[in-house]
């Protein structure tokens, strides 16, 4: 990849994205994360909220690297430029495992990663999935869409249970089919939003059997035949979620917390689905501020209670 490439995607991006010449110091790159992470996650506050004080900045730090990743692929509207900074960015997270690493997330994430033996293969994979991005926007089977979890959002999960002390397969299956399952509910959440991305994550196999087609989606019609379809992945996501709940029983209490919370709100995701009879072409399925207090203040009773 050209340098004029790199320069041209990097230029579409805020310019703190870019990786400076120096390396900033560890706690410029931690004031770095934490600054990015309040700023660009409504939610991140709270959430964290419930979280041991010591494991605060490492939240930032990785929640840092998943978010700009995830503005690399999705961000740069230029196929070769986003794949371009993809290898860039993958280069320094090379270097971050090498001990030298010069942008503020890997200064910062170098800390993390030693203290709790991350492997590199966590956060790489995660930079897989967004490459698949560039390029596959059709997903024929549900396979393929559950083979394309295993890098959008199960990394995630494991880096979680890193963090709590927790690495053995057992617990990294059960975080699979909660961290699955918010990536499902996400995708029949956005329907229209990917659908104008030029993406559409509802397998192929299921939309034929169902009888929609993509002009239905196109068009935004929500037909009988569609309203059967998201019915039908719903209810599949839901189980989903059954399967991964197991997990909090299985780690801490203050960090099942967090966990919970966030399994707690992807099932509300469903839930807005169906009040709003599985229409999700007409609006996009939000969780209304009455229901995000209650699962706020239902996890602190827990935190005191505990």
């Amino acid at each position: 990849m050209s340098a004029t490439t790199i320069a041209a995607g990097w230029s579409k991006l805020p310019p703190e994205y870019r990786i400076p010449e120096t390396a900033p110091s560890p706690a410029e790159a931690y004031a770095y994360c934490e600054r990015l992470a309040r700023s660009h996650y409504e939610n991140f506050s709270v959430a964290t909220f419930f979280l041991p004080k010591r494991l605060e900045q490492h939240f930032f730090n990785i929640y840092a690297y998943c978010r700009i990743s995830d503005d690399l692929g999705d961000e740069v509207g230029d196929v070769e430029q986003s794949l371009a900074l993809l290898e860039a960015w993958e280069r320094e997270l090379d270097a971050c495992y090498d001990g030298t690493p010069r942008h503020p997330v890997f200064v910062a994430l170098a800390g993390t990663v030693k203290e709790f033996n991350i492997p590199r293969q966590e956060f790489a994979d995660l930079l897989t999935a967004f490459r698949r991005d560039q390029t596959i926007t059709r997903f024929p089977t549900f396979n393929d869409v559950l083979d394309y979890c295993k890098y959008s959002a199960n990394p995630v999960g494991h880096l979680v249970l890193y963090l709590g002390g927790y690495s053995d397969p057992e617990r990294q299956k059960l975080s699979d089919s909660t961290c699955t399952a918010l990536q499902l509910a996400n995708f029949w959440q956005d329907v229209s939003v990917d659908w104008i991305k030029g993406r559409i994550y509802i397998p192929q196999e299921d939309m034929q059997r169902f009888g929609v087609s993509e002009d239905d989606i196109a068009s935004g019609r929500a037909t009988p035949q569609f309203i059967e379809l998201m019915k039908f992945e719903v209810a599949r996501a839901r189980e989903w979620f059954e399967n991964g709940l197991p997990l909090i029983k299985k780690i801490s209490p203050d960090l099942a917390l967090d966990i919970e919370l966030f399994s707690r709100g992807g099932q509300e995701i469903l839930n807005a689905i169906e009040k709003q009879g599985y229409d999700v072409l007409r609006s996009r399925p939000a969780i209304s501020k009455p229901r995000k207090l209650w699962l706020v203040v239902r996890a602190a009773l827990k935190k005191v209670a505990a």
